[in-house]
């Protein structure tokens, strides 16, 4: 874990989730995450330790578990606070929920993972507990209700609002919940003034308009395959096949519910826009173009 400062009081340590670091006063800082499991929360305590600091709160943008699997053992560890904003705090609080919903049912053993469920951890409302010299906004769309943070530097934390280039030329599919609040989001991003942009997933950056219009490109470009693959009626499971087969993309237990859950919104989204209708034919409910 590599520790690079951004501001006065505003570090992140770059990680394949960046944890971002704000010293709200002397000795005393606030995570914004906490990476993806008990290890990562073993090296971010060893990191704050060597500059010594303590941790007095987790400020979660959402509840996925690579970004809230650290938080169980930092709590136990230093009793912080957890704060999460809205409807992601049950998700921390019970995280079985995530894996749930992504596969719509009890999720057997094998989603039962790391990388779709972490430990549960104690935590309270965000509202109202925003340390001084920070602020937050709401940036739902990849997740219920996801915020990103702002320090008075300058800086913004960003979450999972952007996706980097390199992983949507890799992957073209990227998780989302609601399609129309994360486009949306994007509107909003270009409003943004700061002095460093840091996404969860990407490098930090001064400039964000280039990445911004190609998380929209992505969007618009799934949108419309989806559309076209429902020129004849379709079926969700073949719907997913054909998703895959397009990106030459292989399915495992992880992507079948994680892409599974995302075409599910972009067909939900592409019925509210009109562009798909839906009809119930032999007990199979077809998706097909308007």
């Amino acid at each position: 874990m590599e520790l690079i400062q951004t501001g006065e009081r505003t570090w992140y340590i770059k990680n394949p989730t960046n944890i971002g670091i704000y010293e709200e006063k002397e000795g005393q800082v606030y995570l914004i995450d906490a990476g993806n499991d008990k290890d990562a929360g073993k090296k971010i305590l060893k990191l704050t330790e060597s500059m010594g600091w303590r941790v007095s709160g987790i400020l979660s943008t959402h509840s996925h578990a690579d970004h809230i699997g650290g938080n169980k053992l930092i709590q136990d560890r230093t009793g912080c606070p957890v704060y999460a904003y809205g409807t992601e705090r049950c998700f921390v609080r019970h995280p079985v929920l995530e894996p749930s919903f992504l596969y719509g049912g009890y999720p057997f053993r094998e989603l039962r993972n790391k990388f779709l469920m972490a430990k549960e951890s104690r935590v309270e409302p965000l509202e109202g507990n925003v340390p001084d010299g920070m602020e937050f906004m709401e940036l739902p769309g990849h997740s219920y209700d996801m915020v990103g943070f702002r320090t008075d530097d300058g800086v913004w934390f960003l979450g999972d609002a952007l996706v980097s280039e390199e992983t949507i030329e890799k992957y073209h599919l990227f998780f989302l919940y609601d399609v129309r609040a994360c486009l949306e989001t994007l509107d909003k991003l270009e409003t943004l003034e700061a002095s460093w942009y840091i996404p969860s997933h990407c490098e930090a950056a001064e400039e964000i308009l280039p990445l911004i219009e190609c998380n929209r490109r992505k969007i618009h470009e799934i949108a419309d395959v989806i559309t076209d693959l429902c020129a004849a009626g379709q079926t969700m499971e073949e719907i997913l096949k054909r998703v895959f087969d397009r990106y030459d993309l292989q399915i495992n237990r992880n992507q079948y519910v994680l892409v599974g859950s995302t075409v599910r919104s972009y067909l939900s989204y592409l019925y509210e826009e009109g562009r798909l209708a839906y009809e119930f034919d032999g007990n199979r409910m077809l998706w097909k173009q308007s």
